[in-house]
């Protein structure tokens, strides 16, 4: 055998010609440890071979949010019989062999947090609160589980599931259920698999919650609805999403909210670092891991101006993309004339822009006339809590063709071969998509833990009567900033020292 490089070239010098030697045959004999990619494959082999290189993209600790992909098995965990190292069978989780590599990823987490395990130290010889039994229905992250150890070291008792279909880490739930955490949560639940965790969590002989820890209103909703004595014995309601504070809102004009509920996401700590920082740094990480898009000169219409759309737009425009703004309040609007952003109507430029992202907490905000009218390969995707802002229902017809290209990325065909790129079935995109900055959910994460004994054990917020928990306070550990004291003079003249973390609205008479 003649080396390549030397036979494909014709009057190749004597230094040349004395390389033209014979390739040792052990060198190059693969053929006993690996497959003859020279055969054609058949249609079973193409397949698996995708399948194969599909999965390996996604199974690893930085892409999609999780270790595991959620196709790596087609048994459903509640078919599966799983037990901890403690025997206990208490859960219900993917895998909980994968314990060791979640434990690993609270670990990281746990480095970035400090305000949160400062809180965890300060308090957990105290037991704030001990008697707590605490559901919680939100992500399921290596943040939220550091949330989650911390209540159970400072006294309560938790049972978990996941608020979002997408977004849970399998292998952090597997350390959760390793911990003793009774947590129903795994990536890519069918819709009866999720209304069917947060039932186990609320549905147990001996135990009854009295403390509810929301993400988006449907655990409250759910205990609200099928466990009504349950819901009244509950002590406190802590709700952190737009989407959930909506309903709490709905029940209280109502008449129906009989408990204490608190409006985490009206927070400062939330509204000025969790909304705006996170959202600013993890849109582009989830649109880079599903598309691989380039910004620079797409066109961009960013569906609403809150605190999530400013972090949206500002990312977006660094790097260079040409962003529109649309927007029904009239001072987000101007706020986004005054930051560089041209306000529009949806329909006014659905034809040319190149995606459209939606971060209101509304309904509906892109309709099927919409999509109807986007052009081709047009991508598609929310930022707000709720799957209800693109009316993906509507895309569900016979008429259209779902194809799923990658996880969580579905290009939906037109009759005419348009396509649309739908990202995570219009659900959340970064959390369902890619990962959220560590820090930044600390400092929500550090809000819960304060307000959940104050809420808990208040004495004026089990009287009965409508009323308003006042503003708590705390101030997060310094990192390498330092905050300039005021002098006497400068306090005498201001209302407050420290930011106000909290509101909590109760049920109002009607």
């Amino acid at each position: 055998m003649r080396c390549p490089r030397a036979a494909g070239h014709s009057g190749d010098s004597p230094a040349k010609e004395a390389l033209d030697v014979p390739m040792v045959p052990q060198q190059i004999q693969f053929a006993d440890d690996m497959q003859e990619f020279t055969k054609f494959p058949t249609k079973t082999g193409r397949r698996s071979l995708s399948r194969s290189i599909s999965q390996s993209s996604t199974d690893s600790y930085s892409s999609a949010a999780s270790y595991t992909d959620s196709s790596d098995d087609e048994v459903s965990p509640r078919e599966k019989q799983q037990t901890n190292s403690k025997g206990s069978s208490n859960f219900c989780v993917k895998n909980i062999k994968q314990a060791e590599f979640g434990r690993r990823e609270i670990e990281i987490a746990e480095q970035d947090m400090s305000a949160l395990i400062s809180l965890r130290k300060r308090a957990q010889g105290e037991k704030p609160l001990a008697g707590a039994k605490i559901v919680g229905c939100t992500h399921i992250t290596a943040q939220t589980a550091v949330l989650i150890e911390t209540l159970c070291a400072l006294g309560a008792q938790c049972r978990w599931s996941a608020c979002n279909i997408y977004s849970t880490q399998n292998e952090v739930a597997a350390a959760l259920a390793e911990a003793g955490v009774a947590v129903f949560a795994w990536k890519g639940e069918s819709e009866d698999d999720f209304w069917w965790c947060i039932d186990r969590c609320v549905n147990v002989d001996g135990w009854q919650a009295n403390m509810i820890l929301d993400d988006g209103g449907d655990l409250t909703h759910w205990v609200y609805k099928k466990y009504p004595s349950v819901f009244k014995k509950i002590r406190g309601i802590v709700e952190e999403s737009v989407t959930g504070v909506h309903r709490l809102y709905q029940l209280s004009k109502a008449g129906k909210l009989c408990v204490p509920a608190m409006n985490v996401n009206d927070s400062v700590t939330k509204q000025k670092f969790d909304n705006l920082y996170c959202c600013r740094e993890s849109i582009l990480d989830g649109l880079k891991r599903t598309t691989d898009v380039m910004f620079g000169g797409k066109q961009v219409v960013v569906c609403g101006y809150g605190e999530v759309g400013k972090g949206c737009c500002a990312a977006l425009k660094a790097l260079g993309a040409i962003v529109y703004v649309t927007e029904i309040d009239p001072i987000c609007a101007l706020q986004a004339c005054m930051d560089g952003f041209r306000v529009v109507k949806l329909s006014e430029v659905i034809r040319q822009v190149d995606v459209v992202i939606t971060c209101t907490g509304n309904k509906n905000v892109v309709t099927r006339e919409h999509l109807d009218r986007m052009k081709n390969s047009c991508i598609v995707c929310n930022m707000g809590h709720s799957n209800t802002e693109i009316d993906v229902t509507s895309l569900r017809m016979p008429e259209l063709t779902w194809e799923r290209v990658r996880s969580q990325v579905d290009h939906v065909i037109w009759p005419d071969g348009k396509r649309v790129v739908l990202l995570a079935e219009g659900r959340l995109l970064n959390l369902s998509c890619s990962t959220v900055p560590t820090f930044v959910l600390s400092i929500t994460a550090t809000t819960q833990g304060h307000i959940q004994p104050r809420l808990g054990l208040s004495p004026a917020l089990g009287d009965g009567e409508p009323g308003v928990l006042p503003s708590q306070t705390f101030q997060l550990p310094m990192l390498w900033w330092d905050v300039e004291p005021l002098t006497p003079y400068s306090l005498s003249h201001s209302q407050m020292s420290m930011w106000p973390v909290c509101t909590c609205r109760r049920s109002m008479p009607t």
